[in-house]
Order: structure tokens, then sequence, then C-alpha cells
């Protein structure tokens, strides 16, 4: 199991750090690989969001300001920038870095959003964008992630987000296979993010019984854990919700 911990970063120190100048670094061009082969050193091991921006006044996360450009840093300690079109931002909180293909090697999960058609899933290597979800299609349309985990023990990873948690407040999981993502399945009725929020609630734990997706129910009167046998996703009841801290518990299988 590769599970991405509990979303929970604030964006307070980037605003302040936003008009901080940066060194010039090499730039990937939107799905393109530039660096092939690639060298010793090439693995990923931190990223960060980088070029704030207000093209995109959504501001369903506090504020805002989203992002332009992703900058990858290799352990070599090169370190790489994925630059968006002026058509879409960054739309999240901090990229998540997970072992996707399960080569050793860290991949970038991110969500991008468009102008016109909305958010959407975006997993990025050394490389360049690598796969991606569909985008929701229509502007304002927003996702938030849960995680990444073998969720079924196949041998596959999984990665599941809610999608549109104030509005469809359906959990979507994708399955990462031979650098394509496909949908199995979905559930409707939870969410994990409220508006306003700088930081997206839950996320995947393991209390020795298999990965769980650790969700609140829409009316967000209880936390749920889901789980998915490799066809369908099933909610159970494990706690009341009773403000962030709740969600750290079930986090911490209390």
């Amino acid at each position: 199991m590769v599970p991405v911990a509990q979303t929970g970063a604030r964006r307070l120190l980037d605003r302040l750090l936003k008009r901080v100048l940066r060194s010039a670094l090499p730039t990937l061009a939107i799905g393109v690989a530039l660096l092939s082969p690639m060298a010793a050193g090439a693995d990923i091991t931190s990223a960060k969001f980088t070029d704030p921006t207000t093209r995109y006044a959504h501001a369903v996360l506090g504020d805002d300001i989203e992002w332009g450009a992703l900058e990858l840093r290799l352990e070599s300690g090169k370190r790489l920038r994925v630059v968006l079109p002026e058509s879409r931002v960054f739309e999240d909180l901090a990229p998540r870095l997970a072992d996707i293909d399960l080569d050793g090697d860290f991949e970038v999960i991110v969500v991008e959003s468009s102008q016109t058609q909305g958010g959407r899933l975006a997993i990025y290597d050394e490389t360049g964008l690598i796969a991606a979800t569909p985008f929701i299609g229509r502007k304002f349309r927003w996702l938030a992630p849960v995680g990444a985990a073998d969720l079924d023990g196949d041998g596959r990873i999984e990665i599941a987000y809610v999608d549109r948690p104030h509005l469809a407040k359906t959990l979507r999981i994708w399955r990462f296979e031979k650098g394509t993502l496909t949908e199995v399945a979905k559930l409707d009725g939870v969410t994990n993010h409220r508006i306003g929020e700088d930081f997206i609630s839950g996320g995947i734990r393991d209390c020795g019984d298999g990965p769980e997706m650790v969700v609140a129910t829409a009316n967000w009167q209880t936390i749920v854990a889901v789980t998915f046998d490799g066809s369908s996703a099933v909610a159970k009841d494990i706690a009341s919700f009773a403000g962030p801290k709740s969600f750290a518990a079930a986090l911490a299988c209390r």
C-alpha cells in the first residue's frame, strides 16, 4: 500500500512568500517528455507549487490565490518546473507524492482546474504529465483528493477523490494501470471539504484489515470508512463528526 496522508496543508506561508524571487529552472512542456533517457538521480524527492496567480477566482480553498507552476526536486538536486498555460491553474493545497506505478519512485498527484472545464486529477513525473482524469466539464467545479493505495489488494494502485464535494458529493475511485487512469467505482453521498476551508478532511487509513477511505457523510453528521473490493465501494459509520479532531482520531484508528 502507498497511502497518501491526510491533507491539512495551510496556504498562509505560501502567500507570504509569493513575492520571493526564484532562480531560473528547466521547464517541462505540458505532456511532453523532455528528459529521455533519464539519468541516474532523476527520481523525485519533493514537489511544491509556485507562481501564485489570481487568474482563476474560485476561492473554494479560502482565498483567490491558485498556482501556475509545479516545481519538482530530483534526487540529484536538480529542479524542474511544469508551467501550466494561462487557461489552467493548480487549484490545490500541496502536491502529493505516491508511487503510482509501483516502480519504487514517486509520482506527483495534483488537482488542475481549467477556466472553462473545471477540475481534474493529474499525475506528473520527471518527464511531465503521465495521466489525468477528464475535466469535470464546467468552470468552478472542483474535486478533493482522498488518497492513493492498492485499495483492493490486487497489486494495482487506485486513487480516490470526492467529485464536487459541495455539490455532487460523489466518491470516485480510479485505477492506474499501464499509464492510464480508469474509473472503477463510485459512491454517492459523501464529502471531505466545505467551502472556504484551507484543508481537506479525511484520507486513507489501514487499521489492520486493509486500506479504508475516511470521509464524511454528505450532511457532515457522520465519519465513514469506505472499502473497495475490486468492483464496488461500501461505507460504514465509524464515528460522529465533531470537527477536525474527530477525523484525526479516525485516521489513527481510535
